[in-house]
C-alpha cells in the first residue's frame, strides 16, 4: 500500500466534549515507537512488520559484554564484565571461555593481522596477549582505565586509557610510550581511518582527535556531548562518530580544567575526571557504583562513571547524536534523540546501522537520514554492532546475549501500544485499522482495559483476536485501554500495520462551580460624586469556595456583609470547571435568610459574572446559589450539575440609630450615654466629636461591640461653662454611619 494514499480521518486523541465520540490514533513513526516491540520491526514510514529473524548465538551468564572482536574461521571473541572474563563463539553458536582475567573488566580487545588477540582490563589496567590459549601480560601503561585498542597496519597497538587521558603506542611486549596526551580524562574510543591515521575519542568534553604523529593531534570536533563513544571509518576517508552522556545528573565540582596546547595549534580547556570501578565481591561479582554526570559546560567539573546502566534520565536534554564527519571534515548531525543513548555503529552499504538503551533497540538509518527500527533485543542496552557474513551480531547487557540478526523476516512479532488514558471511564466503541496482508500471513489484534495507569493483575485479560479490520471492541469499559497486533509471516512475507483507531465514549463528568464572589460598586453617575466621609469602609467582598470556607484565615463559614452604595449595584461572580471542556450555562438563584424557596435571576445565563440593581435587595441576610450545567453539549439524559450557595450575605443600608441621654453634670464632668442601635448588621463602633473637635471612641458597656443593640458611655472631663455642641456618630459592620447631636448647656 502507498503511504501516501494513507487516510487519515482522525487527528491523534481528538478532543471533543463529553458526549462526542473520541478517537485514539496511532499512526506515525513516532506515534508506533512509543510501544513495545517483541520480533516486530518499524519502517522508516512508519509501518508495523515482523522484524529480521533473530537468533541467541549465546548467553555469557554476565552482566554485560563490552566489547568484539573479528575471530579466526567466523567466530568472534567477546569481553565481559563483571568477572573479566573473554569467550569465543564460533557461528555454529558453539562457545568456550577462552581467558579469565585477574582484573574484573575487559572493556576493549582487538585482534592484529596475525589472529593475535589482545585485551585491556580494568581498574589498574594492563593489556594481556592471548595467543594458543595462552595470556601473557604485555603492557602496564600504569593507568586505572583501558577504554579502547587499535592496532595499526604496522602491527603497533593502541591503548586509550583513562584517567589521565593518555594514548599509549606498544610496539612489543614492554615496550610503550605516550603518543598522544589529550588533556581529557578518558580516551574512550579509537580506530584508524583509510590513510591509517589514529582517531580518538574523549570524554568529558566529546573532542574528536585525528593524531598524525606523536603528540601532533588536530581536533576534527568538539560536540556538545560529554563522550564520543565510537568512531567507524569509511573507505572515502570519512566516518561515523556516536556521542552520548548528554542526560547525566549534577557534576559535583571539581578541579580546575587545564589548558592544554595541541600540536595542531588547538587549545582544549578540561578537567580531570574520576571514574570509580569498586571491586566490592557480591554475589553476582564486582559491583560498578556510578556517579552521574551532568550535560558539558564551557568549564566542566567532572565526576563520571562508565557503567553498563544507562545514565539518569533529564527529560527534555538530548542524550545521543550520531555524527557523520565528511572526508574534507564537514560535520551532519544525522541522527539525534533526547530518549535514548546511542552505543555502537556499523556501516551497511549506502546506510548505517547503530545500537542504543532503549530496549536493546538496533536502528537502521537510510542516506535520507530516516531511521527504520530494525529490532527491540527487550535488553537493557544493545551494546556492540559487529557485521559479519551470516548476519549482523548484536552483543547486550543484563543478560550478556550475543544475537544474530538475518536479513529475512522471522516467523512471527507482535507489537504492544502504550496506553491510553480516556481521563474517565469510557464506552468503547469500534476499532479499525489500515493494514496490507500477503496471502499465507496472518494479521490479528487484540485490546485490554483497565482502571489502573500500568496494566496488572486488576486488569482484563486479552479480548480474542480481531482480524476485521473495522470491529467492535469487546473489552469492559474503563478509564485505560492498550492494544496489541500479533503478526504471523509466510515464505518471508509478512502483515504491514499501518495505522490503529479506536472509538471511545468518556463517562460525562459533572462540572463543578468553585467559587462564588458577590461584592458591591458605584454605578458610573454615583461614582462620579463624592465619596462620602461617613463610610469609609463602604465596600466589602465576600467570597465562598467549594471546600465552604469564607476566608483562608478563619474557621468556619462567617456571616458577611455588603454594603450597597447608594445607586450602586451587587456583582455576583463565580468559577466553574468542567473536565470534559463542556460549554456551561449557569442558573443564578437567590433565598433569604427567612424564605424556604430560591428565586432565580437568571437561567442559561453563559458569563461568568451577574450585575444587579443594589436597590432590588431590602436590608437583610441573603444567600445566592450558582448551577453549572452541561447541557449544552450533551444530550439531556447525559447532562450533568454542580452547584455552589453561597455563605450568608448581609445587605445593610440603614445607617445605625443613635439616642442619647440627657447629660449629666458631676462637678466639672459631663457624663452622657448613648444607645445605638440598628435593624440589620452589627454595631461595630461608636466615637463622639466635642465642638466639631476631633472624633474620640465611646466606650461599649459590656466591653464588646458585638451585637444591633449597644450602650456606650463617655464622661467628659474639664468641660468649660457655656454652651458646647456634642455630635455622637455610630457605625454598622456594613460601614454605614448615623450621627446624632447633644447640645451641652
Amino acid at each position: 500500500m502507498n503511504k501516501l494514499l494513507k487516510v487519515a480521518p482522525f487527528v491523534l486523541c481528538l478532543a471533543a466534549p463529553a458526549a462526542t465520540t473520541s478517537y485514539w490514533e496511532m499512526s506515525s513513526y513516532s506515534d508506533f515507537l512509543k510501544g513495545k516491540l517483541e520480533g516486530a520491526s518499524l519502517t522508516r514510514d512508519g509501518r508495523l512488520r515482523i522484524a529480521p529473524k533473530a537468533e541467541t548465538l549465546f548467553t555469557a551468564e554476565q552482566p554485560v559484554i563490552w566489547s568484539m572482536a573479528r575471530g579466526p574461521e567466523s567466530s568472534v571473541y567477546l569481553a565481559t564484565g563483571h568477572l573479566g572474563q573473554l569467550y569465543r563463539v564460533h557461528r555454529s553458536g558453539r562457545s568456550e571461555l577462552i581467558w579469565t582475567a585477574p582484573e574484573p573488566e575487559v572493556f576493549a580487545i582487538a585482534v592484529d593481522a596475525k589472529g593475535v588477540l589482545y585485551a585491556g582490563t580494568s581498574p589498574d589496567g594492563k593489556i594481556y596477549r592471548i595467543e594458543a590459549g595462552k595470556a601473557t601480560e604485555y603492557f602496564a601503561p600504569g593507568t586505572r582505565y583501558i577504554w579502547s585498542l587499535a592496532v595499526a597496519g604496522d602491527g603497533a597497538l593502541y591503548a586509550g586509557t583513562g584517567d589521565g587521558g593518555k594514548i599509549f603506542r606498544i610496539t612489543a611486549a614492554g615496550t610503550g610510550e605516550v603518543w598522544y596526551e589529550s588533556g581529557q580524562s578518558h580516551i574512550t574510543a579509537l580506530a584508524l581511518d583509510a590513510q591509517g591515521r589514529l582517531l580518538a575519542g574523549t570524554e568529558p568534553n566529546g573532542i574528536l582527535y585525528r593524531v598524525t604523529a606523536k603528540d601532533k593531534a588536530f581536533v576534527l570536533y568538539d560536540a556538545n556531548l560529554p563522550e564520543i563513544r565510537a568512531i567507524v571509518p569509511t573507505a572515502d576517508g570519512g566516518m561515523y562518530v556516536a556521542a552520548l552522556g548528554g542526560a547525566f545528573g549534577s557534576k559535583p565540582a571539581g578541579a580546575a580544567g587545564a589548558v592544554t596546547s595541541l600540536g595542531s595549534g588547538a587549545v582544549v580547556s578540561t578537567t580531570p575526571t574520576t571514574i570509580t570501578v569498586e571491586a566490592a565481591q557480591t554475589q553476582g561479582g564486582v559491583e560498578i557504583k556510578p556517579t552521574p554526570q551532568q550535560p558539558k559546560s564551557p568549564t566542566p567539573q567532572v565526576s563520571s562513571n562508565i557503567v553498563s546502566t544507562p545514565v539518569v534520565d533529564m527529560t527534555g536534554v538530548e542524550k545521543a547524536a550520531l555524527y557523520r564527519i565528511q572526508p574534507d571534515n564537514m560535520v551532519e548531525t544525522l541522527w539525534s534523540s533526547k530518549e535514548e543513548n546511542i552505543y555502537d555503529i556499523a556501516p551497511s552499504g549506502q546506510a548505517v546501522l547503530f545500537s542504543t538503551d532503549g530496549q536493546g533497540r538496533v536502528y537502521r538509518l537510510e542516506a535520507d537520514r530516516k531511521a527504520t527500527l530494525l529490532l527491540e533485543t527487550r535488553e537493557g542496552e544493545a551494546t556492540r554492532l559487529l557485521p559479519t557474513p551470516e548476519g549482523l551480531l548484536t552483543a547486550t547487557s543484563h543478560a550478556g546475549r550475543l544475537l544474530r540478526i538475518g536479513s529475512q523476516p522471522g516467523d512471527a512479532g507482535t507489537f504492544e501500544s502504550p496506553v491510553h488514558d480516556a481521563s474517565s471511564t469510557a464506552r468503547w466503541g469500534r476499532i479499525r485499522f489500515v493494514s496490507e496482508t500477503p496471502q499465507g500471513a496472518k494479521l490479528a489484534l487484540r485490546t485490554r482495559s483497565g482502571n489502573s495507569a500500568k496494566p496488572d493483575q486488576t486488569w482484563s485479560d486479552w479480548s480474542e483476536p480481531i482480524t476485521a479490520s473495522d470491529s467492535a471492541i469487546a473489552s469492559p469499559n474503563a478509564r485505560y485501554i492498550q492494544w496489541k497486533a500479533e503478526f504471523t509471516g509466510s515464505g518471508g512475507r509478512t502483515p504491514e500495520l499501518d495505522q490503529v483507531t479506536i472509538a471511545y465514549l468518556p463517562q460525562n463528568t459533572a462540572p463543578v462551580v468553585k467559587s462564588v464572589n458577590v461584592t458591591s460598586q458605584a454605578t458610573a453617575s454615583a461614582s462620579a460624586k463624592p465619596a462620602s466621609s461617613a463610610a469609609p469602609n463602604s465596600v466589602y467582598t465576600v467570597t465562598v469556595s467549594d471546600s465552604g470556607d469564607g476566608s483562608s484565615s478563619a474557621a468556619g463559614t462567617p456571616a458577611q456583609t455588603v454594603s450597597r452604595p447608594s445607586s450602586g449595584q451587587l456583582v455576583i461572580t463565580w468559577q466553574a470547571d468542567d473536565t470534559d471542556g463542556d460549554r456551561l450555562a449557569y442558573t443564578i438563584a437567590f433565598r433569604g435568610e427567612e424564605e424556604r424557596e430560591w428565586k432565580t435571576l437568571k437561567t442559561n445565563w453563559t458569563e461568568l459574572a451577574l450585575t444587579l440593581d443594589g436597590d432590588a435587595f431590602a436590608d437583610g441576610r441573603y444567600r445566592f446559589r450558582v448551577i453549572a450545567s452541561d447541557a449544552v453539549a450533551n444530550p439531556a439524559a447525559l447532562a450533568r450539575e454542580g452547584e455552589l450557595v453561597s455563605a450568608p450575605v448581609l445587605i445593610d443600608n440603614t445607617p445605625p440609630r443613635i439616642q442619647a441621654s440627657v447629660p449629666r453634670r458631676n462637678g466639672a464632668a459631663v457624663e452622657v450615654e448613648v444607645n445605638v442601635e440598628d435593624g440589620a448588621s452589627v454595631v461595630k463602633r461608636a466615637e463622639y466629636s466635642l465642638d466639631a473637635g476631633p472624633f474620640f471612641p465611646l466606650a461599649v458597656e459590656d466591653g464588646v461591640a458585638d451585637s444591633l443593640r449597644e450602650r456606650f458611655r463617655t464622661t467628659l472631663s474639664n468641660v468649660a461653662p457655656g454652651e458646647h455642641l456634642l455630635v455622637i456618630r455610630a457605625y454598622d459592620s456594613a460601614g454605614n454611619s448615623g450621627v446624632a447631636k447633644v447640645v451641652l448647656k
